[in-house]
């Protein structure tokens, strides 16, 4: 799968994106919303690795962000799926039942006060409510993201709720897109 933009290609990770995935994610200041840690070699190779293990295992996942101009990896934006009684994503481990469709993203900081992330997500949200036939999508936004929130309330969605109890280092928020489907 692959969408574009007008600045834009959004497609599935490749091991071949390692260096731009480990430069963004050995920043602090990226992952300080992220829970916080550093990523060396070990991890970025692993986090690649689960990236495309979503997309096979569900049809849908993380995209690599990649700037037309100069064919330059910025980021990462599209699907996660997470348990919403555990608030535990299908990047962690295999998931069953009803799943909650996040759309996230993270950019590396060069690339940050572009609007690349709200491009990339508008297209993933268009995608998603389209296509893919979702009727919901919510973004999980560590309390104190005030960048990643204005991207959501850019893509229409809103602060659901406060604190989610789930497997986070940080104080996570639920913003969401569409009704919450009956239980």
């Amino acid at each position: 799968m692959r969408l574009e933009t007008e600045r834009l290609v959004l497609r599935k990770p490749e091991a071949a994106d390692f260096d731009a995935y480990l430069e963004m994610w050995s920043d602090p200041e990226v992952v300080r919303y992220l829970g916080g840690n550093v990523a060396g070699a070990t991890e970025t190779a692993a986090g690649i690795e689960r990236m495309q293990q979503h997309w096979e295992r569900h049809g849908i996942g993380l995209f690599t962000v990649v700037r037309k101009e100069d064919q330059r990896i910025v980021g990462r934006t599209g699907f996660l799926l997470w348990d919403p009684d555990r608030w535990v994503s299908a990047l962690r481990e295999e998931l069953d039942g009803p799943l909650e469709t996040e759309v996230g993203w993270t950019f590396a900081r060069a690339f940050w006060n572009r609007g690349y992330a709200t491009e990339a997500a508008i297209a993933c949200r268009d995608l998603a409510l389209g296509e893919l036939g979702k009727g919901r999508l919510v973004s999980l936004i560590a309390y104190g993201n005030t960048p990643s929130v204005r991207v959501a309330e850019k893509i229409g969605e809103s602060l659901e709720r406060e604190d989610l109890r789930g497997a986070f280092t940080q104080r996570v928020d639920l913003y969401s897109l569409g009704k919450r489907p009956a239980r």
